[in-house]
């Protein structure tokens, strides 16, 4: 756990400074790194450069996902108005369906059999 930390703090350090300079590529953030630190073991800096480079692009991850529900959320305000006035328009169609339904011929045919069978 300690070396975890150790290069967490260490990456923190030089992208508190230099944090613009740093992008998504491991290479140019490792040449980028022996300019703006002096780290003289191989495998630490590539570890520093690596973790530089994972943290800027799940940085860059989330700006995309927060614009692109921003985006959605807009695309979502349109439709909510057509939902609300869609709703009267199928009121309006239930109530013909059900006057339609309340006249076919079936439900006349059920009834007077059902009122023979009662005398």
């Amino acid at each position: 756990m300690g070396r975890v930390d150790r290069i967490k703090r260490l990456s923190y350090e030089v992208l508190n400074e230099h944090k613009s300079k740093f992008n998504e590529n491991f290479s140019d953030n490792k040449k980028l790194l022996d300019k703006v630190a002096i780290i003289r073991s191989k495998g630490l800096k590539n570890e520093i450069a690596g973790y530089i480079t994972k943290f800027i692009k799940n940085e860059k991850r989330e700006e995309e996902m927060k614009l692109s529900q921003a985006a959605a959320a807009q695309e979502e305000e349109t439709p909510t108005q057509e939902i609300i006035e869609k709703p009267e328009q199928a009121a309006e169609s239930e109530e013909t369906v059900i006057e339609i339904g309340a006249d076919t011929p079936e439900t006349e045919e059920q009834s007077p059999p059902a009122e023979e069978k009662t005398e």
